[in-house]
């Protein structure tokens, strides 16, 4: 007969528990469901629910969004002293509190709590310097996100002997095999390319930001391989008269703007389209061609980048690449618990693809 003291949600925890240790269940296979849990236990949903919950806190299962609950693929006496109870989203003073709020964060950030929730793992930010060392927890993961320059990689060195669980977002360094999950810049950038090419705009600017065209981060870096791509494959000849770089210390409207007036009028053959590598410049360009007496999509076609929020209320509503972090933000917590190699050697990565949002911007090139 049960203990009538000890909660139902324990009697399932501990006979799950000896199921697990009697290898009862395939690694490769899910647990029952909250449902049949409450149904092989009779009890409540939330009962089980809570059973579960418990025993991805204790570290024997982890879950998959989509597909179950899996138990973990060692030993519970391996994992349990080690299962990692919070994650830490890492961030240096490159990256302010109000840049976290932009989409291409705030989506990865929501995602990121929600699978921490899921598996009963705290979830927090953590700002640092890079004279600062991580979080001293030995329970902890990270989620690193690095500045773009100036970045001592030795830190990295560091951490990697001391066993530190990271996953790098945004900027990436494979030959330290450190895991890493990034948006595909390179895909983002043919996308937006393809988009106006298929419309018929054999013209296609586009504006950059950088010191110059061989001076250029990893992301718009990737982004004008992308251009490039897309005119090779419509047999269009790269035309440096249609690419302008902007020089500056963040994305802004006026690089935009500048960027749009300055590509327009380089010459008497101007361009049908342009491609700008950040809302912000994008909607600076929609600014500069409305004050130019330019109708958008009419005269010019546009595409920015990023899908921020306020994209879907400009006038014209933009058409832009949406960065789909929601997923980097997935996959780096999945990464941290459940896909760490155990041989650091082996690089863990993965490159999410971004999306085409179609909007009002722009048009077929009239014939």
């Amino acid at each position: 007969m049960s203990d009538r003291s000890v909660p139902m949600y324990q009697h399932i925890i501990d006979d799950m528990k000896a199921r697990i240790k009697n290898s009862e269940f395939e690694l490769d296979q899910p647990l029952p469901n909250q449902i049949d849990l409450a149904k092989n236990y009779n009890t409540s949903e939330i009962t089980s629910r809570r059973a579960l919950s418990e025993l991805v806190k204790e570290g024997y299962i982890y879950r998959i969004r989509g597909k179950g609950s899996f138990i973990k693929g060692i030993s519970v006496e391996q994992t349990e002293p080690f299962a990692v109870r919070t994650i830490y989203f890492v961030y240096y003073n490159h990256l302010s509190v109000e840049a976290l709020n932009i989409r291409y964060w705030s989506d990865m950030l929501e995602m990121m709590k929600e699978i921490c929730d899921e598996n009963g793992v705290n979830f927090f930010l953590w700002a640092t310097s890079e004279s600062d060392s991580l979080p001293d927890d030995p329970y902890g993961a990270f989620v690193l996100v690095t500045p773009p320059f100036n970045f001592d990689q030795r830190l990295l060195g560091v951490w990697r002997e001391e066993k530190k669980r990271i996953v790098t977002v945004q900027f990436y360094y494979p030959h330290l095999s450190i895991p890493y999950v990034i948006a595909d810049n390179l895909t983002g950038g043919f996308l937006a390319t393809q988009h106006l090419l298929s419309l018929g705009h054999k013209r296609t600017g586009i504006i950059l930001t950088g010191k110059s065209l061989v001076d250029l981060n990893q992301e718009f870096s990737l982004r004008l391989q992308g251009y490039r791509l897309a005119l090779q494959q419509h047999q269009i000849q790269f035309d440096p008269e249609l690419v302008c770089v902007m020089d500056g210390e963040a994305e802004n409207v006026e690089m935009g703007y500048e960027g749009f007036k300055q590509l327009y009028n380089r010459s008497d053959n101007p361009p049908t389209a342009m491609f700008a590598t950040s809302d912000l410049k994008a909607m600076g360009a929609l600014k500069a061609a409305q004050d130019m007496g330019l109708n958008v999509p009419d005269d010019i076609s546009l595409v920015g980048y990023d899908d921020l929020r306020i994209s879907s209320f400009t006038y014209p509503h933009l058409t832009t690449i949406n960065q789909n972090t929601t997923q980097v933000g997935r996959r780096a917590i999945e990464i941290l618990l459940n896909e760490l190699p155990t041989n650091q050697d082996v690089l863990v990565k993965d490159e999410i693809v971004p999306k085409l949002i179609v909007r009002n911007t722009t048009r077929a090139i009239s014939q």
